[in-house]
């Protein structure tokens, strides 16, 4: 078994319930080759992502006298997958994952995917052990301390529209999607879409939809021209 103090240490919390710990790292794939385990992560995620929703909201809305479409995009921006995943990885949630074998091996998407899930899974097993106060600190420590960060680099700005001020602002041009290929089934179907500034195809971007690859595509190409 994974030391887990060593985790607690990271996150600044003892668990008075080390168990919830170890079940908001384990994912459903681990019982399959472990059936003296008995609980996964699925329903701490659950309630994890009510009380991160929670705590994120009534910041923003104490913090800024904004509307609601305002509050709206900033909690976005700090809730999406993309930010969840990367402070996940900041805690090192994955060297404590308790996955099957073929789990383990998975990269990319999928382990992205696991480790968002861990780290709602987490706040959840947080609020279960020590009351929400406590984890509306570790939620401020960890994703609140992102929202400088939000600002400044305009992540709750859509990269369409983004991409397509910089680009009128600093060029002139509006840029132009381009479905590339298209592949799968129906009801499975993944796009290949490129953004162009004109006939310059500035970068590419795969999607389970259209408007998904459109803003893969438009966010890479905001990094690419460094905007």
């Amino acid at each position: 078994m994974k030391d887990f103090s060593k985790l607690e240490k990271t996150l600044g919390i003892k668990f008075k319930n080390q168990d919830l710990l170890i079940q908001a790292l384990t994912h459903r794939s681990y019982l399959n080759e472990n059936p003296s385990f008995k609980k996964h992560n699925e329903r701490l995620e659950f309630l994890g992502d009510a009380v991160l929703e929670l705590v994120v909201t009534d910041y923003l809305f104490q913090k800024y006298q904004k509307p609601e479409g305002d509050l709206t995009n900033l909690r976005a921006a700090l809730v999406n997958s993309k930010m969840l995943s990367t402070v996940a990885k900041e805690l090192h949630l994955g060297d404590y994952l308790l996955l099957s074998h073929g789990e383990a091996q998975d990269s990319g998407r999928a382990r992205e995917f696991i480790l968002e899930n861990a780290f709602e899974a987490l706040l959840g097993a947080i609020y279960l052990d020590q009351g929400l106060k406590k984890a509306s600190v570790f939620i401020k420590k960890t994703i609140l301390s992102k929202l400088q960060k939000v600002l400044k680099e305009r992540l709750y700005q859509d990269p369409k529209s983004l991409f397509q001020e910089e680009a009128q602002e600093k060029l002139g041009i509006t840029p132009h999607y381009e479905v590339l290929d298209e592949w799968g089934p129906d009801h499975n179907k993944r796009f290949r879409i490129g953004v162009y500034l004109e006939t310059e195809l500035i970068t590419e971007a795969e999607g389970p939809s259209k408007h998904v690859a459109e803003k893969e595509a438009a966010r890479k190409a905001l990094e690419i021209k460094k905007w």
